[in-house]
């Protein structure tokens, strides 16, 4: 387990005290952007509503309330398994978002850790997937399905891991995606997804570069000599 970090750049707590906008939106996505996604919307109100919506002052209260004995499992990013950083796809088109993780801690993950969507462009509407107990410094694969947009552009999206409590915890991990009319990254996994399943066929024989959409061989139609 780990402590949360309580360091807060005093400069960038003065740039939001001074903050003037009275939107609430924006004093809650600030707030979890400051404490780096660990707390969700619910709780960004409530501590914003006993500070009457001053984010210097509601950020401290978070810290006086947690910091006594909170801990949190450990994790780490390892890298993108699928989709790097502004990877090409095309509009309106299934892909498979993987992540590797890593329990960098010195304990066993407790039962009811998820991955949740915490910010930006969701890509679908399930915002959560379970994720496996991993023994420390054991290393796994996460995968969501999603969908890119109809609209070309470039996306993002962050997740994180959250405890059975409701505690964020580790590395923020994204998602950026580039929507471009020319894209190939969903066709790519849905063909290798393709690939796999045809040669998981008892009856098929897959051998060398496999290409299920090429033309059939022409038949030898040569006449025998009367």
């Amino acid at each position: 387990m780990e402590d949360m970090d309580m360091d807060l750049d005093p400069e960038l707590m003065q740039k939001f005290s001074c903050l003037g906008t009275t939107n609430k939106d924006v004093h809650i996505s600030e707030f979890q952007r400051m404490l780096g996604f660990q707390l969700n919307p619910d709780d960004c109100t409530f501590f914003l509503d006993v500070t009457s919506w001053n984010l210097q002052a509601a950020i401290g209260a978070c810290y006086d309330f947690e910091s006594p004995n909170i801990s949190v499992p450990s994790m780490s990013f390892v890298e993108d398994v699928t989709i790097g950083e502004g990877e090409s796809i095309l509009p309106d088109t299934q892909f498979v978002k993987t992540w590797q993780i890593q329990n960098s801690g010195a304990e066993v993950w407790p039962p009811g850790i998820c991955l949740k969507y915490v910010g930006g462009d969701q890509f679908g509407h399930v915002n959560m997937v379970m994720v496996r107990s991993l023994e420390p410094q054991e290393i796994t694969d996460v995968s969501v399905q999603r969908c890119s947009p109809s609209r070309t552009g470039m996306y993002q999206g962050q997740w994180r891991m959250c405890a059975a409590t409701g505690i964020y915890n580790g590395d923020v991990m994204w998602m950026i995606l580039s929507v471009e009319v020319g894209g190939l990254l969903g066709v790519t996994q849905q063909l290798s997804s393709f690939e796999m399943e045809f040669k998981e066929q008892p009856h098929c024989k897959v051998e060398g570069n496999f290409n299920p959409f090429a033309c059939p061989p022409k038949p030898n139609n040569q006449m025998k000599a009367i």
